[in-house]
């Protein structure tokens, strides 16, 4: 099994894959080609397709310290009904830089794997096109691995998490670039405050686009307003796009992320909604860098 764990800034998700045999792997790219001076791996090893046998979403731990946290996710398991001794590799994506040690000591603690984080070096199949590719985040460059995977031709990405990216994917599949603005929570924090006689609600789409009451207005003011963030950067970079590669360019969009469905539902623009698309990218980089992986493995067993 893959344990693939996407750290954010608020929250964490886990996903685990569990590979189920196949007799051909069909007509698509041969993701286990080898690399310029590599060898190839045995392709009747790997001749799988995969399915999400579970995942969790948990609160980012900011203070947690490797037994804490290997307790947490032994417990994870435990209500999944799987153990951990059946993880057999481990992708890591993260935006949280001082967790990286923690969660390094956790999967060489817990699970005697060395895992693989998604950095500068790792094989993505993605080329960077932007002014310093090494500032991209982890999870951007996992998000549009996967969107391309999945659509074969131009895409952006939308993932609405502390921040809201906005990742855009030429035809060919590069990263050409994108743009980052507040996430509705931390939007709606902000108002909460800065204005002591407003209350603090939940945000949801509201009945009506005229409100009669003060949490109306509040709740029409974060929905409508995001949305109108949201697809007025949408336009504009299909606009971008259309007049970079051509007005023929069919450009896919795709939301992730906790509130994606809660925005799609109202965005002009976003025509697919994937809440594990950011685990997808993990298990398909992870599996770019299967031979890699394993050499380490044999490595820490001699």
């Amino acid at each position: 099994m893959l344990l693939a764990i996407d750290v954010g800034n608020s929250n964490t998700v886990l996903g685990l894959y569990r590979a189920v045999a196949q007799e051909s792997r069909g007509s698509g790219p041969d993701i286990y080609a080898a690399a310029p001076g590599e060898t190839a791996p045995d392709a009747a090893a790997h001749r799988f397709a995969t399915e999400l046998a579970g995942h969790w979403r948990i609160t980012t731990p900011d203070a947690r310290t490797t037994d804490e946290f290997g307790v947490l996710l032994g417990s994870l398991f435990d209500l999944g009904g799987i153990a951990m001794s059946e993880v057999t590799g481990i992708a890591i994506s993260s935006v949280v830089p001082p967790l990286d040690s923690t969660l390094r000591q956790v999967c060489e603690q817990f699970f005697k794997l060395r895992p693989l984080f998604i950095e500068p070096g790792v094989k993505t199949g993605l080329p960077v096109l932007t002014d310093n590719p090494s500032e991209v985040g982890a999870d951007r460059i996992v998000n549009c691995v996967a969107a391309y995977e999945r659509f074969k031709g131009a895409c952006i990405v939308v993932d609405m998490g502390t921040a809201t990216t906005f990742d855009v994917v030429s035809p060919k599949g590069e990263f050409l670039g994108g743009a980052i603005a507040p996430g509705l929570g931390i939007s709606a924090d902000a108002l909460f405050t800065r204005a002591a006689r407003l209350p603090r609600i939940d945000v949801r789409k509201p009945a009506r686009v005229i409100g009669t009451g003060t949490v109306d207005n509040i709740q029409i003011g974060l929905y409508y307003g995001y949305i109108g963030l949201v697809d007025g950067i949408l336009a504009r970079m299909i606009e971008q796009m259309h007049a970079d590669h051509g007005a023929d360019c069919q450009i896919r969009t795709i939301a992730t992320g906790g509130l994606a469905k809660l925005i799609a539902g109202g965005s002009r623009y976003i025509g697919t909604v994937d809440e594990m698309l950011t685990l997808t990218g993990l298990r398909i980089i992870y599996e770019r860098n299967l031979e890699r992986q394993e050499k380490h493995q044999r490595r820490r067993m001699a």
